[in-house]
Order: structure tokens, then C-alpha cells, then sequence
């Protein structure tokens, strides 16, 4: 069962989207949820993902899981971009994985393997 806090394999992005949606709600935030606000906000979510790694060599970045402080501060941000861009999805009604499979399988035509 999903709820508060609930983790693991019965969570669906359905379910999600239905949590963000009840926590604007409940917080009397969906006036600001607009397509382009949440588009900002999305990218602003995304650049603080980039600015964890802004200075690190490649080999820093790819060890940044290994030290809690910063794998903490890489699943926050990661959960930000996941949460403004479902909720960006709910607001303009894109299934999200509709999308993503339709977008793969037109890369697979522009970039045949060899």
C-alpha cells in the first residue's frame, strides 16, 4: 500500500502524481502551477542537480553516490526534477511514459545501431 512516506514497488507515477496534486492542493498552490512555472521551476530543480557536480572531475562525479552528504543532496535534487516534471505532465495531461517510449522509439529510427 502507498502513502506518506511509503517507498518501494507499489509505487507507480500515477500515484505520485496524485500526492503532488493533493500537497499543492492542500497547500492552496495550484494557481502557480502553470505550464511555465513549473517549467521554470524545473529547470531551476535541474540546475541545482548540475551545481552538485559543477567542479568535480569525471572521476569525482562518477563517486558522488560513495559519500552520504552528497548522495543525500543528489536524491533530493533528483527527486525535485522528478516531482515539477510529473507535475508539469499532470497539468498539460503528457503521460510521461507514453512520451518517453514514443521519443526512444523515433531515436531508434534517427540512430540506427551500427
Amino acid at each position: 500500500m502507498t502513502g506518506p512516506g511509503s517507498t518501494g514497488p507499489g509505487l507507480d507515477v500515477a500515484g505520485l502524481q496524485r500526492r503532488l496534486a493533493e500537497f499543492a492542493a492542500a497547500r492552496d498552490w495550484e494557481p502557480y502551477h502553470t505550464p511555465k512555472n513549473l517549467a521554470v521551476a524545473l529547470s531551476v530543480e535541474a540546475s541545482e542537480l548540475v551545481e552538485i557536480f559543477q567542479w568535480l572531475t569525471p572521476e569525482q562525479s562518477a563517486r558522488v553516490m560513495d559519500k552520504e552528504s552528497s548522495a543525500h543532496r543528489v536524491r533530493d535534487e533528483v527527486a525535485d526534477v522528478l516531482a515539477y516534471l510529473l507535475q508539469f505532465c499532470e497539468v498539460l495531461g503528457i503521460d510521461v511514459l507514453t512520451a518517453l517510449s514514443e521519443k526512444i522509439d523515433r531515436n531508434e529510427i534517427r540512430f540506427p545501431a551500427k
